[in-house]
């Protein structure tokens, strides 16, 4: 049975459980979300080797990385090097939306050595098995659908929602249809003068989700690509569909989670987000995004990253990350590394605006080791660790340094901070600072205390004929 059913029936499965672990809350709640599906445990019967998470508004806000490959690059070790790259900076879940090589290959490599859940786009293989795409049939998209499921995937993004009559509406845009599923979809209508195939299966493709417990992301195919677009009718045309396709999920016993847009000004982020959750009874929203603005190709982990902290606030459960190279070319491993940066930060300040149980705790503890120019515990509670000692180390790389009152933005003589406690020491009339955070100690989830890629990896395969394995993720105890 599904997660859902089971905790429908009054069941608290051992994937709840270890997601109260690490969420720090009561089992029973996560149980009462996913019930009600207001969250969502993405977790195939067929992945050993996960490490299960939760989805939902009322838990740490998630992140997730887009990796694999394009026709003209395609190469397992390389993406195992993206998926081990997205794992240890922070990535929640990754989607696999590889579209050359060997896709079947390249699937159960990312499935055997993934902790965190993998979730694929089925529409993109279908277009790989035949020669034009107004060939594709509803039986090769079944068939492409149970056996990613039977490979492992724990969600898949499904474009039931667009339909013929919505497609009339993108025809006033400024991008026309810019998700490459929902232009497959339009195409493949517009051609064959039939339903959308997703749509017209979508019951018999709940049956299959459900007997591999695989959770819907409900694809949002109509979406904007520039924010002259964002808000229009045919994506809202689009959302209520989605809607409706929630409820039908829910009736068969299958998680959803809605994708939502990818391009929205700041000023539509958050009214974007409560009609979601309005017209898709509370389930998940996880978003793309959204960039807020047009003008930055080669810094969209920024503009989009901006969107991405509004739409938290907000209520969104999952934050999709976008690489420097969105709009450019196919990320590499720095870009990743980039991306998740910039994901996890909006990911976390949205939780500390929002007052999320000591997510500030992390803060406060770096703030402390900083002001007390405790360089080794600042780089250690860094959400890059690596990346902070790199920078500090560019100018003053000497052991001595680790213990100087200074860096080389001010030097010795304008250290804001070496001032203050010189003052605060030499009066006495001054109170000494308070320094007393234990992120040990915190009752923050998992994503909201370093190191940011602590999972269970005890249950990863070991070795995939032929392909080298030898990464190595952090320790959940770590």
């Amino acid at each position: 049975m599904t997660q859902i059913r089971r905790a429908r029936d009054g069941e608290v499965t051992p994937a709840m459980k270890r997601v109260a672990e690490r969420e720090q809350v009561d089992p029973e709640f996560v149980r009462q979300q996913v019930a009600e599906g207001q969250a969502v445990i993405p977790a195939n019967v067929k992945h050993g080797s996960l490490d299960p998470m939760i989805i939902g508004r009322e838990f740490g806000t998630k992140v997730n990385a887009n990796i694999g490959n394009s026709e003209t690059t395609s190469d397992i070790e390389g993406e195992l090097r993206k998926l081990h790259t997205a794992v240890h900076h922070g990535a929640d879940t990754v989607m696999d939306l590889s579209t050359g090589g060997d896709l079947d290959s390249i699937r159960e490599a990312n499935i055997a050595r993934s902790p965190v859940p993998v979730g694929t786009v089925p529409i993109y293989e279908a277009v790989k098995q035949v020669d034009d795409v107004t060939d594709i049939t509803h039986e090769i998209l079944l068939d492409i659908i149970e056996k990613q499921a039977e490979q492992g995937v724990d969600y898949m993004t499904i474009h039931a929602g667009v339909l013929m009559e919505h497609l009339p509406l993108t025809d006033g845009r400024k991008t026309g249809i810019v998700s490459r599923g929902g232009s497959i979809l339009a195409q493949w209508m517009e051609e064959n003068g039939m339903q959308n195939p997703l749509y017209a299966k979508f019951e018999e493709i709940c049956e299959i989700f459900a007997e591999y417990d695989v959770t819907f992301s409900l694809g949002d195919g109509l979406r904007p690509g520039c924010i002259a677009d964002a808000s229009d009718e045919a994506q809202f045309a689009e959302l209520d569909t989605l809607g409706e396709l929630t409820r039908t999920a829910w009736e068969h016993d299958v998680q959803v989670m809605v994708e939502g847009p990818g391009h929205v000004p700041m000023d539509e982020v958050a009214d974007n987000v409560e009609r979601q959750q309005e017209v898709c009874d509370g389930a998940p929203f996880y978003v793309l995004g959204p960039l807020v603005t047009d003008i930055a190709p080669g810094y969209d982990h920024i503009t989009s990253a901006i969107g991405a902290t509004e739409a938290a606030r907000a209520g969104a459960a999952m934050l999709c990350y976008v690489t420097p190279k969105e709009h450019l070319g196919l990320p590499e491993e720095q870009d990743v590394r980039d991306g998740l940066a910039a994901y996890r930060i909006a990911a976390h300040s949205a939780d500390v605006a929002n007052g999320r149980e000591g997510a500030r705790d992390w803060d406060d503890a770096l703030s402390e080791a900083r002001y007390e120019f405790d360089w080794s515990e600042q780089f250690e509670l860094a959400l890059d660790p690596e990346r902070a000692r790199e920078f500090h180390d560019q100018t003053l790389p000497g052991d001595n340094y680790k213990e100087a009152r200074f860096c080389s933005m001010c030097g010795v003589e304008f250290c804001s901070m070496r001032i203050d406690q010189d003052a605060r020491d030499a009066d006495g009339e001054m109170e000494s600072i308070e320094d007393d955070t234990d992120v040990a100690d915190s009752p923050a989830a998992e994503v909201n205390r370093p190191p940011v890629g602590r999972h269970d990896a005890s249950d990863i395969a070991d070795e995939i004929e032929g392909v080298d394995l030898s990464h190595e993720y952090p320790s959940a105890d770590d």
